[in-house]
């Protein structure tokens, strides 16, 4: 197994940092080889530029601003997303990580004369997991429609292998948690990692 592992967070020391240490012990003790692309830590810059949309369909050159992310996802047959959930949705920096590495002819593969509409370009990733953070409950979470969670499993999860292994875990009312609520959410991904990984 090979896995890539994408954390945003800005705060070294929060929760998020504690649900990225169960994951990747996790994977570490079932024999995986791990990535860890920690966003903030790197200065990823997360703003498509005007000569990134120029090159956007040139799959010969779209990958070079890129070049080591892109290197890392066509590296992984295991995809797993660790961040807080914002407004509902991806933190930009996550968001501006999907604009600028999910490239035509890595993640999809164009139309073209034979194809009417965009192809599936991530085959390769048999497992996809989501673990986040919600300042909001779960139900209100669910009434907005979740639109973080439903980019990276029906946006990305479409681009995928089929049949392909999901796992997600969320503790909701992030802002009212408890030291009791944050541990029995750690122990809730260390099961939902035991499962993914079975």
């Amino acid at each position: 197994m090979k896995a890539l592992v994408v954390y945003c967070h800005p705060r070294q020391g929060c929760f998020n940092e504690a649900v990225r240490e169960t994951v990747v012990g996790k994977l570490q003790a079932y024999g995986a080889e791990i990535r860890v692309s920690d966003l903030y830590k790197r200065n990823f810059h997360p703003v498509l530029s005007c000569h990134e949309l120029d090159i956007y369909l040139n799959a010969t050159r779209n990958t070079e601003p890129v070049a080591q992310d892109v290197g890392d996802l066509r590296w992984c047959d295991t995809l797993i997303f660790i961040y807080p959930t914002w407004w509902y949705g991806l933190p930009a920096m996550l968001k501006g990580w999907l604009d600028r590495v999910l490239v035509p002819e890595v993640a999809f593969l164009m139309p073209d004369a034979d194809n009417k509409d965009i192809r599936p370009g991530l085959t390769h990733i048999k497992r996809l997991g989501v673990f986040t953070t919600c300042g909001a409950s779960r139900w209100l979470t669910f009434f907005v429609g979740a639109p973080g969670k439903r980019t990276l499993f029906r946006g990305i999860g479409l681009l995928c292998a089929k049949p392909l292994k999901k796992a997600f875990a969320a503790h909701y009312l992030m802002d009212s948690s408890t030291p009791e609520s944050r541990k029995a959410h750690l122990d809730r991904v260390a099961k939902t990692m035991d499962r993914f990984l079975s």
